[in-house]
């Protein structure tokens, strides 16, 4: 009898991920992961660690501290990193605000102020690869990344000047000051994910599960009341029972209604829904149609 030698979806889609990330490894001489404690970034540490095994991943972690986050996430990034012996770098947004690298937006919003942080943080480590969890579907501007996705010395994207990556070959060659953004997530899908963290029990940071929680409508989103997130005049606070589906800056990141408080919930929950997660819950998405693209153009991750 002949053996069936076909994987599964998520096989194949974590051997092409581990792939990546040994390519990354193998050809660029600083790369770092960037790590904010969302469950893309914790999955693509768990694949980094399954790239390396038994030895340690071989690279640092670096998170672009907002200053505006959820307490759950942070809390879960410190545990993290400590369990897995790795360094963090904490890029503090703050900071740059203090030293004038950056300049936090009129609505409060320091999505915007990310990006020269992120840049001078670049320089300063000397990094040419940043691992980054973006994914196809999430918004249209990244369904146009290349996997290796060059920067120029200024850090900034050229959607129109990007590498052929036939059959799969990434060409990561770069000149002093110039980097790569490296997407080992690319062809991964929201509900690959959920599934993939089911099925490698995969701990993530208490928000993404379904919880009464204080919350305010606001331009159709529901908000959590929180330190960084307070109603305004006529916006009325009640308890709803809410999960987020992406976490981000706490100011612009909304919840959505769910009774999910399983992995497995979660999954049959995303299985049918239509509307992405940036699409459903993150406010900065909505400023424009370009909104992502115009930041990435900047050096946005």
């Amino acid at each position: 009898m002949r053996a069936d030698y076909r994987l599964s979806q998520l096989d194949v889609l974590e051997a092409e991920s581990i792939h990546i990330i040994r390519e990354v490894a193998a050809v660029m001489q600083r790369p770092c992961l960037l790590f904010s404690g969302g469950k893309d970034s914790i999955t693509m540490l768990r694949l980094a660690q399954k790239a390396f095994w038994p030895a340690p991943v071989p690279f640092p972690v670096m998170h672009i501290d907002t200053g505006h986050n959820f307490s759950e996430v942070i809390d879960y990034r410190d545990r993290r990193v400590a369990e897995l012996g790795i360094q963090l770098i904490v890029a503090s947004v703050q900071d740059g605000i203090d030293r004038g690298l950056a300049v936090e937006e009129p609505n409060g919003s320091r999505n915007r102020a990310q990006t020269p942080v992120l840049l001078d943080a670049v320089e300063k480590h000397k990094f040419d690869a940043l691992f980054g969890g973006a994914r196809r579907d999430e918004e249209k501007a990244r369904a146009k990344e290349r996997v290796f996705s060059f920067r120029d010395d200024f850090g900034q994207w050229d959607p129109k000047n990007q590498r052929p990556e036939v059959w799969s070959l990434y060409n990561g060659r770069v000149h002093q000051g110039e980097s790569i953004r490296v997407f080992p997530l690319s062809n991964w899908t929201e509900l690959d994910i959920w599934q993939y963290i089911a099925r490698e029990n995969i701990p993530l940071p208490e928000i993404y599960y379904a919880a009464p929680r204080q919350v305010f409508d606001r331009d159709g989103m529901l908000f959590q009341v929180n330190e960084f997130c307070q109603p305004r005049d006529g916006e009325v606070v009640r308890t709803e029972t809410v999960r987020y589906r992406t976490v981000g800056d706490a100011t612009l990141t909304a919840a959505v209604r769910s009774d999910a408080t399983t992995v497995t919930a979660i999954i049959d929950e995303i299985a049918i829904t239509r509307i992405t997660e940036r699409g459903a819950t993150r406010g900065d998405d909505k400023f424009s149609e370009s909104a992502m693209e115009d930041r990435k153009r900047e050096g946005y991750f």
